[in-house]
């Protein structure tokens, strides 16, 4: 069974010696597959520790396929599935988020979707990650897609509890996630009571935008921080974007090591 496992394997090791890591979220929609190698060289060499390719609606196919090779050929780094849907799969991939929304109000998006796509993910040979997947407000897109019932911001314990559910239902990772483009991340001191709780890895994705988000999160308990938007506005840059990195994992690590100590 260990050997099914590569991938987490991989990001137990690094959360232990490095206490904070970073992943770059790529939708293929807003990342056409050239870009995205380029950006995946870039952040391979400022310090980035994997990449999860997916989105809300669009990454699927022939588009989601040619994203990931292109990847692939520029950085060495996991490339992990952030399913949107049940038709975001893709051999090319090393693992998937097999995520349940928690707090969606459609049994679909907690136990359906995972049904429908358990055997195309089993014939294609992919790591899964079994992920509790948790809306804070506001949510944005995938709140509304997955009809969540976000966690209010100011009601810390709900998001702590909701996370220590999910890990007794077989979760091994947890996201907390404000939507793509949030104007903030989950409050840090819902990291924190979280924190306490469970045993596994904690993901915030959504609103983290700069190098103080991201040590406040992992200073608060979070052992990866998920970014992705915020890029899009480098795109045409790319030496801007190398930069935005480089300051983002050294923030990610610092206070990784400052949490190990």
């Amino acid at each position: 069974m260990k050997k099914f496992q590569k991938v987490y394997a991989h990001i137990l090791d690094k959360i232990s010696t490095q206490g904070g890591l970073t992943f770059m979220q790529l939708d293929p929609p807003n990342y056409n597959p050239e870009l995205s190698g380029k950006i995946a060289k870039i952040a391979t060499e400022n310090g980035l520790d994997a990449f999860a390719v997916g989105g809300s609606v669009g990454a699927q196919g022939e588009l989601l396929d040619a994203t990931i090779k292109q990847i692939k050929e520029n950085s060495d780094l996991p490339v992990i599935l952030f399913p949107g849907n049940v038709a975001t799969l893709s051999k090319y991939a090393d693992a998937l988020y097999f995520l349940s929304m928690l707090n969606s109000n459609d049994p679909y998006w907690i136990t359906g979707a995972q049904i429908s796509s358990a055997w195309p993910i089993k014939q294609l040979g992919l790591e899964v990650i079994p992920t509790s997947y948790i809306i804070v407000e506001p949510g944005m897109a995938v709140g509304w897609m997955g009809r969540a019932q976000p966690i209010p911001r100011d009601k810390y314990y709900l998001g702590a509890v909701t996370a220590l559910a999910g890990q007794y239902l077989g979760a091994k990772l947890v996201i907390f996630e404000s939507g793509g483009g949030s104007p903030t991340h989950a409050p840090p001191e819902m990291i924190t009571q979280a924190r306490k709780l469970v045993e596994v890895p904690i993901l915030v994705a959504g609103g983290v935008k700069t190098p103080e988000s991201v040590s406040s999160l992992i200073k608060a308990g979070a052992d990866i921080v998920q970014v992705g938007s915020i890029f899009e506005k480098a795109q045409g840059d790319l030496k801007k974007c190398g930069e935005l990195f480089n300051k983002i994992t050294t923030a990610a690590r610092n206070a990784g090591k400052e949490k190990l100590k």
